[in-house]
């Protein structure tokens, strides 16, 4: 059996979670490849290395820049010093600032985070440092390469035993050389190309948290922990807000049938939670998790006979596509269909909208809604139970809290539904006493 093990900022802000690092590493001679994040905050008030690099980026003032690319040195040679490291970076930081001065690339800045904590971490577990730019290869969009990447790092990993690669960034796919970032919290993604590729047998995701909550803390206090969760309810609810992994991340490892271990650097004794394709354990509960996001507006547009009329909703969301606004949700009754917009998005652009619907489909009216919140129930144990929406329903009830709208898929994984913006922490305290407290 062989692993990837990520880690994430927090696990890697300091000589002491270097230290609880490498510990983990060591106890599992399993664990074969290792994906770093840039150092995270060692504190509250602290900042991340990945933001003193944006800061230094656009520093608008010699002062501010050597200000900032000092705070950033001082970050890794405070952790090299703390390990009783023999190695200097001296001459990448020489690197660093000549290419600041020539001009270079956002995302090669960004990336130096990731960049020099790697070589920290290589010389500390006496592994082969790999550049992603070398191996990883990235589109002008942000997404990997499949093939090319897919064809080069397989046979370098095949050939490495032990290996440190970076995360969150590789080159770009023209042949250019240029360094290509992914989107911020890329290094998971990175992981898991580098599981995908090193064909191993799991992926570890060491982060700051012992798993994947089924609520959010900041909500719920003290939520339980997920222990099993499929990709499918994963998506779910990082679609609505809930966030311990990348979103994109778990597509390479998906189609290979590799499990994520999501797991807490600073207690790895806890269980965390084992991301799968599919699973005949029995969840604990009949709903996975319960995640939500607010700032929604409603278009509910109006017009008898509407059903019969072909094209009409193709028409409608034609007008949106126009204006390149994407939709959350569709509900619609015969002579009613509602489209649910991010506010922030619609707002600038309604009064278009509105007269691009107008034309198209002459509705007898439409009206706007805004301050609206979703938030999703998630779970592959309801398709097997009965009365989940009811249940759901009168645990707002008790709360007196009015639902706005609901909405089911057919794959019975999850349910929808809109509330008040106001209401949505009560409602998903009162879901998660209904389902997991009094259960």
């Amino acid at each position: 059996m062989s692993k990837v093990v990520k880690f994430g900022g927090s696990s890697l802000a300091d000589a002491t979670q270097f230290q609880k690092v490498y510990n983990i590493i060591k106890s599992d001679p399993e664990r074969r490849f290792v994906v770093p994040s840039a150092p995270g905050k060692r504190f509250k008030e602290d900042t991340k290395v990945t933001d003193l690099l944006y800061k230094i980026f656009y520093a608008k003032t010699k002062n501010e820049f050597h200000l900032y690319f000092d705070q950033m040195k001082e970050r890794f040679l405070d952790i090299i010093e703390g390990l009783q490291l023999d190695l200097s970076l001296e001459d990448e930081f020489t690197i660093i600032q000549k290419a600041l001065e020539n001009g270079v690339s956002e995302d090669y800045v960004v990336s130096r985070g990731e960049y020099l904590n790697g070589r920290i971490l290589a010389a500390y577990l006496g592994f082969e440092f790999i550049d992603p730019k070398d191996v990883i290869f990235i589109d002008q969009e942000g997404r990997y390469d499949v093939k090319k990447t897919d064809a080069i790092l397989s046979q370098k990993l095949s050939e490495t035993p032990y290996a440190v690669i970076p995360g969150f960034y590789g080159s770009l796919n023209d042949g250019s050389g240029k360094i290509k970032a992914f989107s911020r919290g890329g290094s998971d993604v990175t992981g898991s190309i580098v599981a995908k590729n090193g064909k191993v047998d799991l992926y570890e995701n060491w982060t700051d948290v012992s798993g994947f909550l089924i609520a959010d803390p900041r909500i719920v206090k003290n939520p339980d922990v997920i222990e099993t969760i499929t990709y499918k309810e994963l998506r779910e609810l990082s679609y609505m807000g809930a966030s311990v992994l990348h979103e994109n991340s778990v597509f390479p490892v998906r189609k290979e049938g590799i499990p994520i271990h999501i797991k807490n650097t600073n207690r790895p004794e806890d269980q965390g939670t084992l991301i799968v394709e599919s699973t005949c354990h029995k969840p604990t509960h009949v709903i996975t998790g319960i995640a939500g996001k607010q700032g929604f507006a409603t278009v509910m547009i109006e017009k008898d006979m509407m059903n019969s009329e072909i094209g009409f909703g193709r028409k409608v969301l034609q007008v949106f596509e126009d204006h390149h606004l994407s939709f959350e949700h569709m509900p619609s009754g015969i002579d009613t269909m509602t489209v649910i917009v991010n506010t922030e998005e619609f707002i600038d652009k309604e009064q278009d909208i509105l007269a691009g619907l107008h034309r198209q489909v002459h509705p007898d009216s439409i009206v706007l809604e805004s301050d609206l919140a979703l938030i999703a129930v998630v779970g592959r144990g309801m398709k097997a139970s009965r009365g989940t929406a009811a249940r759901v329903f009168k645990a707002l009830a008790k709360e007196n809290i009015n639902i706005k709208m609901i909405d089911q898929g057919s794959s019975e994984l999850n349910i929808i539904i809109g509330v008040r913006n106001c209401y949505f922490k009560p409602a998903i305290k009162a879901i998660y006493r209904e389902f997991i407290v009094n259960e």
